[in-house]
């Protein structure tokens, strides 16, 4: 398996607390999927309003490709580097989001190792979502079991 950056981020002290349940901890999460940038923060935007209804919590799934004249656990971009770009991202959420960085050589394969079976994912896109390879990783999802939720950027 690939190795694994994570890091747990709690909710800002601002954020309003969900909807009690009686039970402390939530055991449903939420994957995000890294994509871009833009369409990141609306995929959590939406994965949160998403957290919120269901008492849920976040898990910002980062596949950083490694390429193979480099050793996997010596990728091109610093660790640190992209450790505090995503925590950055993830700390605007109002749930408690964790970042998981997983460096690999296929982002399918890795996704297929990190995600539980049966996840509730939401993945950033952009527009048309007929030409973009958002799409594609959303039908690839479904068909190992997943439900997907796409969020316009």
């Amino acid at each position: 398996m690939s190795p694994v950056l994570e890091k747990s981020l709690a909710p800002a002290p601002w954020a309003p607390e969900g909807p009690a349940t009686g039970n402390a901890h939530t055991t449903q999460e939420i994957a995000v999927i890294f994509t871009s940038i833009e369409a990141t923060l609306s995929a959590l935007r939406e994965a949160g309003h998403l957290a919120g209804r269901l008492n849920a919590r976040l898990a910002l799934i980062v596949p950083q490709l490694v390429p193979y004249p480099l050793p996997l656990t010596h990728p091109p971009v610093s660790g640190e580097f992209n450790e505090k770009r995503f925590c950055v991202m993830a700390g605007d959420c109002r749930v408690e989001t964790t970042v998981r960085i997983c460096l690999c050589r296929d982002r399918d394969v890795a996704l297929e190792a990190i995600l539980k079976p049966h996840s509730l994912v939401v993945i950033g896109g952009h527009g048309h979502w007929w030409h973009h390879p958002e799409k594609r990783l959303a039908q690839r999802l479904r068909r190992a079991g997943h439900t997907v939720v796409l969020a316009e950027a």
